[in-house]
């Protein structure tokens, strides 16, 4: 089966352990989680899987070919693609402009670029932003349009680096079912990176917890509800002594 691996993969800067013999693994149709306290390692493993970093031991592979020395517009060309916090937007451009110069880079020429770009925002519901300039966008649908255009090109796995980060409670359920289409309907392999750990648990099938850089729990999202390890990680409390799961998701 094809996939994306991290593979006892460890990161260590100026003698610091940011990931500890990390073992992940996406499936294309696949949403996987992953979640942690601040400064657990989230982005770092994001930044090793999508060439941004290297790790000091451990490798990346793609169908068990590493991609070791690979930078990161040639990870992306090989149909691994990822939001970042920021957004990152071009923001002088029109939201249509964003996706077609994504589109150019990956190879395209200007006119596939634009017709795959429209039909992109359209697909996702947001075609009536196209001619918008990018900065001036509100910071929700900012997000939107970086999903869009990681989106280009149809990679087979995308990483979302905390796309729910600001949303309220109807947008963060409008995101939801924007995954589940890019999961199911273009069958590409997700990883969600976020604090919001309500909509891990209810949008993924399997959930990574990472806590100091180090794995310390995975499962199905029943068995990361009931983990004492996770509880522990976030509230810092005996599992005797803390509150339920249900009201750590809330508190996220």
């Amino acid at each position: 089966m094809s996939h994306l691996s991290a593979e006892t993969v460890s990161v260590a800067f100026a003698g610091l352990t940011a990931l500890s013999a990390v073992d992940l693994q996406i499936q294309p149709g696949r949403i996987s989680g992953l979640i942690g306290p601040n400064g657990a390692g989230k982005t770092t493993l994001v930044n090793v899987l999508t060439g941004f970093q290297s790790p000091t031991e451990g490798a990346v592979k793609l169908d068990g070919a590493s991609l070791a020395g690979l930078k990161p517009h040639q990870v992306r060309r090989k149909g691994i693609a990822r939001t970042f916090q920021g957004g990152r937007l071009f923001r002088d451009l029109a939201v249509v402009d964003n996706l077609e110069v994504t589109g150019v880079g990956l190879g395209m020429s200007r006119r596939a670029a634009v017709a795959e770009a429209e039909a992109m925002l359209e697909w996702m519901g947001i075609g009536v932003l196209g001619d918008r300039i990018a900065g001036t966008l509100p910071y929700t649908d900012e997000r939107r349009v970086a999903i869009g255009r990681a989106l280009m090109g149809r990679p087979s796995y995308i990483l979302l680096d905390e796309p729910a980060a600001g949303m309220s409670g109807p947008e963060a359920a409008e995101l939801s079912a924007l995954i589940r289409r890019i999961a199911h309907d273009l069958g590409c392999g997700v990883l969600l990176i976020e604090h919001n750990v309500g909509l891990v648990l209810g949008l993924c099938e399997h959930v990574v917890v990472l806590d100091s850089g180090a794995i310390i729990e995975e499962g199905a999202p029943a068995a990361i509800r009931n983990s004492e390890k996770v509880r522990h990680a976030y509230m810092g409390t005996a599992a005797d002594t803390e509150p339920p799961v249900e009201a750590l998701e809330v508190a996220q």
